[in-house]
């Protein structure tokens, strides 16, 4: 009997969570080679080979999205913001923190200065709503 347009011969999908056979199967044979494969690439980085090298530092060093050890002042207002702005480039200018780890830590102090005066501004208008009534 054939299916009616627009109607699925598996209404309910594949269940949420299962995973493909050929997937299964990569993943184990990965995990079973793992060890004698990071040994070869941790070999030819050694033997001075750059794309080896490149491979294990990216893959078994990541370096990116780890904390980073600097204090920042309490920023409890829009205004603390630019207090926290200048402790970041003096961190950077003293060598404390990196380009990359400045410009993500000024993102969040901007994000939440910008937070902290949208909502400052919504509750102004929220009172001169409230004074005109």
């Amino acid at each position: 009997m054939p299916f009616q347009p627009g109607q699925s011969g598996n209404p309910a999908g594949r269940a949420r969570g299962s995973r493909n056979k050929r997937t299964i199967l990569a993943e184990k044979l990965f995990d079973e080679a793992a060890e004698p494969l990071v040994t070869a690439l941790i070999a030819l980085a050694h033997t001075g080979h750059p794309a080896a090298l490149r491979l294990a530092m990216e893959r078994i060093c990541p370096t990116k999205d780890r904390p980073v050890a600097f204090e920042l002042p309490t920023i409890a207002s829009a205004d603390d913001a630019v207090g926290a702005m200048a402790t970041i480039v003096q961190g950077l200018a003293d060598g404390d923190i990196t380009p990359a780890e400045a410009a993500k830590l000024a993102g969040v102090v901007q994000t939440f200065a910008q937070t902290v005066s949208t909502a400052v501004l919504e509750q102004q208008v929220q009172d001169l709503i409230k004074n005109r009534r």
